[in-house]
């Protein structure tokens, strides 16, 4: 796990001072890779790798960037796990034990298709020097991360925006993500809110030719096709061996590994097969807020703790630790994300550094499985429109009305959400009916100025993903989890990446395995949502692993950090002071002054205020100390 960046001339002429600013990059991601660094220039001056290492395999050997010896170099970020079964599958001789060689020999003997037999989370670069071209790739998932930026005649790819920023001619916001951020909290498409900075999107790769043209494409896909011939019991058992075999790739360390533990069904399972695997060496970490139940999961977390017999770092996360850290969090996330658990990741990764270099997490089993209340929000108004036509189908595309009934207690502390999203619309297209559930853009409306914006509409580029090929149109449920698979999924392994790397902590995600999301896909509504139970077959094929009462629960938070609570008690002068500077208070697109008028309202509007707030610190930390960035290449060029 490291930090990787890179410069490419794409008219083959000398970069100056290429050294000088590959060493600035390196420095500027410092804090991903303490282990060591490297810099790599060819000769002729225009082509340059940097890397920042973080030892996990390989702790002697595996110093990057690296070369095969025959010209050829790589600069990568991630873990290859079934390295060891492509060492003996593509033979020959090997001068490390470490996962980045086997990318040197396996590029070597496949190509560019050498992506399609990695199975792990990975970003990298690689120079062929007899082809004279740069082939870059990013795993599946978006696990690892990929930016890059074209400047001048100069390509410019790195692991953290915030390495891209010198080089920019400004500091920008991208007004079409700009766009996207306030409908989903999340870009689409591969923007940034920085403009001019894009991300490579997961399963993709990128060429550069000898001429300098820029190539992409999709290497990886997963269809949605309901496998309508097996038993219940086959997938029962078929997710099972899925995950362990997943699992014990995960584990593969030289150094000790820990787990996330919040008292979720994923955590929990992930760290009770992973202290079966590693033994007594295995630890979990967990988090509370010492405001009452409804902030305080850690009583689950204990249960799984005790139930498996491994030690459990608590940690009590207050108000004043907010204060003292949301702006490191904005600083390392680079834009605002997915809402407001990524500061409660940012504190229990600090703990779980203290004690480990690589942690395992449940993040992708909420939208593999369908784990989100939202799904069952959605699939309750369409089962009831086909009962109410005569429409409603039989079999395995579909959970009926009839069933779906036990499981609506769920629902009982959604109601507001309920009464607003059936105030309008009601009984619409599916297509419509989801985004409305998704869409926050409306209640942050008023406190938007859209002079100047570009003609552009979110709803189109989500409706390509919702309607997409790839997914059966008779599945909701998939429909559904297709879109946030392909969406939020890698928004929220932005914060899993950023958060943990923020304290060189490795977090791995067994969920993300190629193979078994692929199978998942094929399993039917009827049964992987049964009766309206979210991740009803994840729960049925893992129970035996986990306390009934954690596994059985439906109250689960994910989580929540107390935003709400804060806002309006011990951080409400910290909230009000950020906005309301004279910086805050004079911005383009934002109304700050009416965003504190609302903070007084109700708590629905925290979400919106978290938006709001975290904007404004971005703007802050970035945009208006842009000299410290522009200050920062001419020290580089000055080398």
């Amino acid at each position: 796990m490291c930090s990787i960046a890179g410069m490419i001339s794409l008219t083959g002429d000398r970069i100056p001072a290429l050294a000088g600013k590959l060493g600035m990059m390196n420095e500027i991601q410092a804090h991903r890779g303490p282990d060591g660094e490297g810099i790599w220039t060819r000769e002729t001056g225009n082509v340059g790798f940097a890397h920042r290492r973080l030892s996990i395999i390989d702790l002697e050997t595996g110093k990057q960037p690296m070369t095969d010896g025959h010209g050829n170099w790589v600069c990568y970020n991630g873990e290859i796990y079934n390295y060891l079964e492509l060492r003996q599958e593509l033979g020959g001789s090997f001068q490390t034990t470490s996962d980045t060689e086997v990318i040197l020999h396996a590029y070597e003997k496949w190509g560019e298709a050498c992506v399609e037999h990695f199975s792990g989370m990975f970003a990298f670069a690689i120079w062929d020097e007899k082809k004279q071209r740069l082939f870059c790739a990013r795993d599946h998932f978006g696990i690892k991360p990929f930016y890059y930026a074209v400047v001048g005649d100069v390509f410019l790819f790195a692991s953290e925006m915030k390495a891209l920023l010198p080089f920019l001619p400004s500091i920008e916001t991208d007004l079409e993500a700009f766009q996207d951020y306030l409908v989903f909290q999340f870009c689409m498409d591969g923007k940034t809110l920085f403009k001019g900075i894009r991300e490579l999107e997961p399963a993709h790769s990128l060429t550069i030719s000898a001429e300098g043209e820029i190539r992409k494409r999709r290497y990886w896909q997963v269809y949605y096709r309901p496998d309508l011939y097996h038993t219940e019991q086959y997938f029962h058992d078929e997710l099972e061996a899925h995950f362990r075999r997943s699992l014990t790739y995960h584990v593969r360390s030289d150094v000790p590994v820990g787990g996330y533990v919040s008292g979720g069904v994923d955590s929990s399972i992930t760290s009770a097969l992973a202290r079966e695997l590693l033994g007594d060496s295995f630890e979990g970490f967990t988090g509370k807020f010492s405001l009452g139940p409804e902030y305080d999961e850690s009583e689950y977390a204990r249960e799984v703790a005790r139930a498996k017999g491994f030690p459990l770092y608590e940690m009590d996360i207050a108000s004043q630790d907010f204060i003292d850290h949301i702006g490191d969090v904005i600083y390392h996330l680079d834009v605002p994300v997915a809402g407001p658990g990524s500061f409660s990741q940012y504190m229990v990764s600090m703990l779980a550094a203290k004690h480990r270099k690589v942690v395992l997490g449940g993040q992708g089993g909420d939208e593999i499985f369908g784990g989100y209340t939202r799904y069952l929000v959605a699939y309750f108004e369409q089962c009831i429109k086909g009962a109410i036509e005569g429409t409603q189908q039989t079999g395995a595309y579909v959970v009926t009305y009839e069933s779906i009934i036990p499981n609506l207690s769920s629902l009982r502390n959604y109601k507001p959400m309920l009464k607003s999203f059936w105030s309008k619309g009601l009984f619409d297209e599916p297509s419509k009916r989801y985004f409305q559930l998704i869409n926050r853009a409306p209640a942050m409306e008023d406190c938007i100025r859209r002079d100047g914006w570009p003609e552009y509409d979110p709803y189109r580029t989500y409706e390509r993903l919702f309607v997409a090929e790839n997914v059966d149109k008779r599945s909701y449920l998939d429909r559904m989890t297709h879109f946030d698979f392909k969406t939020l999924l890698p928004a929220l392994l932005q914060v899993e990446d950023r958060m943990s790397m923020a304290h060189g902590l490795e977090s791995r995600v067994p969920f993300l395995d190629r193979e078994m999301v692929e199978f998942v896909a094929t399993i039917p509504a009827s049964i992987k949502f049964k009766n309206g139970t979210m991740k009803y077959i994840l729960r049925s094929a893992m129970s035996k692993y986990v306390p009934e009462r954690v596994m059985n629960r439906t109250d689960k938070m994910g989580f929540p950090t107390p935003f709400a609570v804060w806002a309006k008690g011990e951080a409400r002068d910290f909230i009000c002071d950020t906005l309301s500077t004279k910086q805050a208070r004079q911005r383009q697109f934002i109304d700050n002054e009416k965003v504190m008028t609302k903070m007084e309202g109700e708590g629905s509007f925290a979400r919106n205020l978290w938006g709001f707030f975290c904007l404004e610190l971005w703007q802050q930390i970035f945009h208006d100390r842009a000299w410290e960035y522009r200050r920062k290449l001419e020290s580089a060029e000055a080398v």
